[in-house]
C-alpha cells in the first residue's frame, strides 16, 4: 500500500507539472495516462468502494445501536443514516470538522482503554499460532484497512509537489496506523486462549474475548461505533461530491439529489441483508481497493514512464522499474482472481 501511494504521488506530480496547476484528481491522472478506459475504471471502482463500505458501515452501526438501545435494527440503521447524513448535508465545514474531532478523540480514548484492559492478560504463546492458509483471503481486508491513496493528490498539492516531503509523509503516515493495527491484533489475539473452530465456523476472537471479560464488550462496541461514524462521514462527503460532479451540479451548493443517491441505497441494502457486513468489506477490498489502489496506480505509472512521448524530468519515486510495477499489478490481480474462483466456483 505504501508502494501504490508513492506511485500515485509520482503520476500526480508529473501531471501537475504537465498541466501547470495543482488539485489534480485521480480521474484526471487516469485520463492523462490511460485515456477513457482508465477514467471508466477509476470512476466505477471509486463508486463501488464507497457504496460497499457505506453498506458495511450502516449494517455494523445498526447492530451496535440495537444492542445499546434495544430498538429493531431497521430503526437503528435509519437513525444512524439520518443523523450523520443530515449533519453532512446541512452542517457547515466547521461543524462537521468539530464533530469529527470529538469522534476521533473518543476513538483514541476507547482504544487506549481497550489496550489497557485487554492487554493486562496477554498470552504470548497465542501470538505464535497462525493459519497460513487464510493469508490470501485476509489481504483484501488488510488493503482496505490501509486505504489512504485518495488523499495523496491533496497531499501533493499541499506540499507543492515536493516529492521528498510527499514520500516522507506517505511512509510515516502509513507506519503510524500499522503500529496501531499491530497493537490491536496483539491485544485481541493474545488475550484469548485458543483459535479453535466450532464446526465449520471460526470463532470470532473479539466475541470470545468479550465472553471472558465483561468490560471489554462495551469498550469494543463504543470504539467500533466511533470509528464507523468518522469513516461514514468521510465517505458520505466524498461520494456526494463525486456524484455532484458526475451530475454536473453547481460547485459549492449542497443539492439533495447527490446526498439521496449517497444515503438511500446503502440503507436499503443493509436492511435487505443484515448479514452483509463482512461480504461488503470483502467485496470492497477485493474488487474495489485492489483495482483502484492496486492495479490502477501501477498501470498509470507504467504508461507514464514508458510511453513513447514521455520526457518528464520528475524522477521515479518507486525503484525497480518494470519489475516492481509488474509485481504490484500481478499480486493484486492474483488476489482478485483467487477471490473470484473462491466466490463463484461451483461448490
Amino acid at each position: 500500500m505504501v508502494v501504490t501511494g508513492l506511485l500515485i504521488a509520482e503520476v500526480n506530480v508529473r501531471t501537475m507539472c504537465e498541466l501547470g496547476s495543482g488539485g489534480v484528481s485521480l480521474v484526471s491522472m487516469a485520463k492523462r495516462t490511460l485515456g477513457s478506459t482508465g477514467v471508466q475504471v477509476a470512476c466505477w471502482s471509486y463508486i463501488f468502494i464507497h457504496y460497499a463500505l457505506l453498506v458495511a458501515y450502516v449494517t455494523r452501526s445498526s447492530e451496535i445501536l440495537t444492542n445499546f438501545i434495544g430498538i429493531p435494527q431497521w430503526g437503528s440503521a435509519t437513525i444512524f443514516t439520518l443523523l450523520l447524513g443530515g449533519i453532512c448535508y446541512s452542517g457547515s465545514q466547521r461543524l462537521i470538522g468539530a464533530i469529527n474531532g470529538v469522534l476521533v478523540l473518543g476513538i483514541l480514548i476507547s482504544f487506549a482503554a481497550l489496550v489497557g484492559v485487554a492487554g493486562g492478560d496477554l498470552q504470548w504463546d497465542a501470538l505464535l499460532k497462525a493459519n497460513f492458509q487464510a493469508v490470501p483471503f485476509s489481504i483484501p481486508i488488510i488493503a482496505l484497512s490501509f486505504v489512504y491513496q485518495n488523499v495523496v493528490p491533496v497531499l501533493c498539492t499541499d506540499l507543492e509537489g515536493d516529492l521528498p516531503r510527499v514520500r516522507a509523509a506517505i511512509i510515516l503516515g502509513t507506519a503510524i496506523p500499522l503500529v496501531l493495527f499491530l497493537t490491536w491484533d496483539a491485544v485481541i489475539l493474545g488475550s484469548i486462549s485458543n483459535h479453535e473452530n466450532v464446526g465449520d465456523k471460526i470463532v470470532d476472537p473479539i466475541q470470545q474475548l468479550q465472553s471472558t471479560n465483561g468490560i471489554v464488550g462495551p469498550i469494543v462496541q463504543v470504539f467500533s461505533l466511533l470509528a464507523i461514524a468518522t469513516s461514514y462521514i468521510g465517505f458520505v462527503l466524498g461520494l456526494s461530491d463525486f456524484l455532484a460532479d458526475l451530475l454536473k451540479l453547481p460547485v459549492g451548493q449542497n443539492k439533495p439529489l447527490p446526498y439521496a443517491l449517497t444515503l438511500i441505497p446503502p440503507l436499503i441494502l443493509s436492511l435487505l441483508d443484515p448479514e452483509i457486513f463482512f461480504k461488503a468489506l470483502d467485496f470492497a477490498g477485493t474488487y474495489g481497493v485492489l483495482v483502484l489502489f492496486g492495479i490502477l496506480p501501477a498501470a498509470m505509472s507504467w504508461a507514464d514512464r514508458y510511453s513513447s512521448g514521455n520526457q518528464s524530468m520528475i524522477p521515479d519515486v518507486v525503484p525497480g522499474g518494470k519489475l516492481t510495477l509488474s509485481l504490484v499489478m500481478g499480486g493484486a490481480g492474483l488476489v482478485i482472481l483467487s477471490e473470484i474462483l473462491e466466490n463463484f466456483s461451483p461448490r
